[in-house]
This record gives structure tokens, C-alpha cells and sequence, in this order.
């Protein structure tokens, strides 16, 4: 067992005879995820009737499409529109946080955030409850609204 490992496990006070067995690491850890595609899980952040009644009853808001031209992989980033279902319904938003590694002075995220939108732009909810990236308003005007009703810009 290397040092780093032994330092993290040391660090979270696991129990090493349930992590190591026959020899063979037992610990599964994925790769993050560099942009938000299908079936990828958010976090409603704006103070919207039904994303609070999501959260609170534990619904997973999922994107299923990311609005993208000219895209042969449509991967969406920071400040992109996207198409979430939420308790069964389909409502656009857009990404205000990621968890991915981000550009030097964009901050990175521990969830991946999105704020909802109406089908003409507006956001469906009155405040952001959460911090966005100073970095989105250089995106236009599109994002304009919700960077007038966050809480906080980083």
C-alpha cells in the first residue's frame, strides 16, 4: 500500500480489513465528469416552488438535453441551457455551478447547480440561494436575470 493511500485512509479513520481483501483494493472512485451530458444529476438552486419541493422530498433532477449548435457532442458548461425533468415534468434551466476542474479564477463547485427558467427566459424562481461565477456575466444577456437576482457572485 503506497503512502498517499495509507494518508487518506489514516485521515478518514476507515477501517483497513474492509478496504483491503485478498490483496485487491476494494475502494471504488470514478473520474469527475468534465461538462454535464444525459442523466447527469443537479441541484436546483434557485427558490422556485417546485425545485424547493424537489429537494425537499429527495426527487432527482436530471439533465436529458443540453442546447447546444453546432455540437457533435453536446456537452454542456458553465452557463449553458439545458432541459431538466423535475418530479415529472421537463423545465429548462441553466448551469451555475459544476463540479468539474474549471478554468484558472472560475470557481469550482460541489454539486452541479442549475437555475430554472421559463420558456421565455425569465427565472422561474425570485433569488439564487447559492454563490455563481462572476465568470457569467460575460455570457450575454440571456444570463443577465439570474446574475441580477444572485445572492452572491464569486
Amino acid at each position: 500500500m503506497n503512502a498517499h493511500v495509507w494518508n487518506i485512509l489514516n485521515r478518514n479513520s476507515i477501517n483497513l480489513k474492509h478496504i483491503w481483501t485478498d490483496g485487491h483494493r476494494q475502494i471504488h472512485s470514478t473520474n469527475v465528469m468534465q461538462w454535464v451530458r444525459d442523466h447527469t444529476r443537479m441541484r436546483v438552486v434557485d427558490n422556485s416552488k417546485i425545485g424547493k419541493e424537489a429537494m425537499l422530498e429527495g426527487k432527482k433532477v436530471k439533465c436529458i438535453h443540453v442546447y447546444k449548435k453546432n455540437a457533435k457532442i453536446r456537452d454542456g458548461q458553465l452557463g449553458d441551457k439545458i432541459l431538466v425533468t423535475i418530479k415529472g415534468q421537463m423545465k429548462q434551466g441553466y448551469v451555475v455551478g459544476l463540479v468539474a476542474e474549471q478554468r484558472p479564477m472560475i470557481p469550482k463547485f460541489d454539486t452541479n447547480n442549475v437555475v430554472l427558467v421559463e420558456k421565455n427566459g425569465n427565472p422561474t424562481g425570485s433569488r439564487v440561494v447559492v454563490p455563481i461565477p462572476n465568470y457569467l456575466r460575460s455570457k450575454g444577456p440571456a444570463l443577465a436575470k439570474i446574475v441580477a437576482i444572485a445572492s452572491r457572485l464569486v
